[in-house]
């Protein structure tokens, strides 16, 4: 009874994770979460386009004109 207390308490976490990770396989959960990082990703990118114009305008005519 001990090995089976002493390996929960040393791998409870893993354990965990990789029943939350099925659960959100199973229900599709991941098409959502993916959605929600992409949103927020979209708005960062968004937004440090918006604050930094200039060097954005520089740096993409110099990667264009490398081509």
């Amino acid at each position: 009874m001990n090995s089976i207390k002493d390996f929960w308490n040393s791998y409870k976490g893993a354990i965990l994770g990789v029943i939350l990770a099925v659960l959100i396989i199973f229900t599709n959960l991941y098409k959502l979460i993916v959605a929600i990082i992409l949103i927020f990703l979209g708005a960062f990118v968004g937004n440090y386009i918006q604050q930094n114009k200039q060097i954005v305008k520089d740096r993409l005519k110099n990667f264009i004109d490398r081509f």
